[in-house]
């Protein structure tokens, strides 16, 4: 038996599961071209198989050699970006989303980090997932734009936007018209600070279409917590979450943030050996719906104005890759009259964002981020849209960085304008204030 064995075990894995998902790897590289850090440094330790490589050995080792083993993986692992390209690329249909989770898990779980790095995590644990200490966090970082800062905290005052005001919305909105349904909507913790208009034109468009909007009061997700490895804080987040929603009937609980959505729809998987919420998580997962998804599902009752603006769209990662959802969002945005959507080379490769990466590893977070700003501008858009708030904050930094600060919009914002009528003037007016 490994050192592993029974760690995994009492957390409710079994080696033979990690083992089995780590014997469907056939070596075969097709990852590889997909993979922002294989394509930045062409290492194979950076790739998705090499990866895979290192867990193998890992789970293989003896309980003596664990720590050492550890020490020399974990930079591979802590540099993968968790984008899922290669779930898109890989023909013979390996986890890897779950195999980079138990390794980062084990990692957290080693205590192998120094004091400067788990000090930087535990401030984005404190702070992130909570608005109101977001909202004063950012407020100060902007300032420390014009003014010397510790090292420490330079990737947080890069990426410091600017933000729009807060569009607070009621716990409920009726629909217009003959009600057809009625749905919960994830409020998001980025997105309700950063992008908190975001949230206000979801529940127009949907109220428009014909659905009853229902926001309660919620907390975070726990995308970022299970995407960094602390599995037992994103399952907390994850049931309560469900308790926000369990009270009420719904259609659907529909999410506006790509990485908030494609953590959801694993509830299921991430609380299966919860005896008290494993059936109420798998409900919970087959409910959860992009609001593109959702939207794209029914015929459209929405009356759009014409919107002659030329934008560029960026996939998110996690959802095209880790959702699979690319033609609803363009769909959807086809039935805005007059719109010209174009799109940027290189759709596949990440913007570097990717949960907390861009704080933790920044340096390759702002190589990616540069390659996907030039990507955009190359399309000569008027604007940029990404349907995931992280991307958002990413990628208006590179942008603004490359001195064009184009407005950074969510899709749902421009269907939203359209509705109301707005001109392209006065909306591009209205996304930069």
């Amino acid at each position: 038996m490994s050192g592993l064995d029974g760690r995994l075990t009492q957390r409710g894995y079994l080696l033979s599961e990690i083992q089995n998902l780590v014997d469907e790897c056939v070596h075969c590289g097709f990852c590889l071209p997909t993979c922002p850090t294989y394509v930045l440094w062409g290492e194979e330790m950076d790739s998705p198989r090499g990866r895979i490589h290192l867990l193998k050995e890992l789970l293989e080792q003896p309980e003596s050699d664990l720590n050492v083993m550890i020490g020399n993986v974990a930079e591979h692992f802590d540099r993968c970006l968790g984008c899922m390209a290669c779930l898109t690329s890989c023909p013979s249909g390996v986890s890897y989303d779950r195999l980079i989770e138990e390794a980062r898990t084990r990692i957290e779980d080693s205590g192998y980090r120094g004091f400067s790095e788990n000090l930087v995590r535990e401030l984005i644990f404190r702070t992130v997932p909570y608005p109101r200490r977001m909202r004063a966090v950012l407020a100060a970082m902007s300032v420390g734009r014009h003014f010397p800062v510790p090292r420490l905290l330079k990737p947080l005052v890069s990426l410091s936007p600017p933000w729009r005001e807060i569009s607070r919305v009621p716990s409920r909105t009726v629909a217009h018209g003959e009600a057809r349904g009625q749905v919960g909507l994830l409020l998001g913790c980025v997105q309700r600070v950063v992008f908190g208009g975001v949230n206000g034109a979801t529940v127009r468009v949907l109220s428009a279409e014909g659905f009853h909007v229902l926001a309660p009061r919620q907390g975070c997700c726990g995308a970022l917590s299970v995407h960094a490895g602390r599995l037992e804080e994103g399952r907390a987040r994850a049931r309560s979450l469900i308790d926000a929603f369990s009270s009420y009937d719904l259609d659907a609980i529909v999410v506006n943030a790509a990485g908030c959505g494609s953590n959801m729809k694993e509830y299921g998987h991430l609380l299966r050996d919860d005896p008290d919420y494993a059936e109420k998580a798998e409900r919970f997962s087959e409910c959860v719906r992009d609001v593109s998804e959702y939207l794209t599902a029914v015929p459209s009752r929405l009356e759009l104005s014409p919107l002659p603006l030329r934008v560029a769209l960026q996939d998110s990662c996690h959802l095209l890759h880790a959702q699979g959802i690319r033609g609803e969002l363009r769909s959807m945005l086809s039935r805005i009259p007059k719109i010209q959507l174009v799109e940027p080379r290189e759709q596949e490769l990440c913007c570097g964002s990717a949960g907390i990466y861009n704080i933790v590893q920044p340096e390759a977070a702002a190589e990616l981020g540069r390659r996907k700003a030039a990507r955009i501008l190359e399309t000569d858009p008027a604007a940029y849209l990404s349907a995931n708030p992280g991307c958002l904050v990413q990628v208006s930094a590179s942008l603004r960085a490359e001195g064009a600060a184009l407005p950074a919009l969510h899709p749902l914002e421009v269907m939203d304008a359209s509705l109301q009528g707005f001109t392209v003037n006065q909306f591009l007016a209205a996304s930069r204030s």
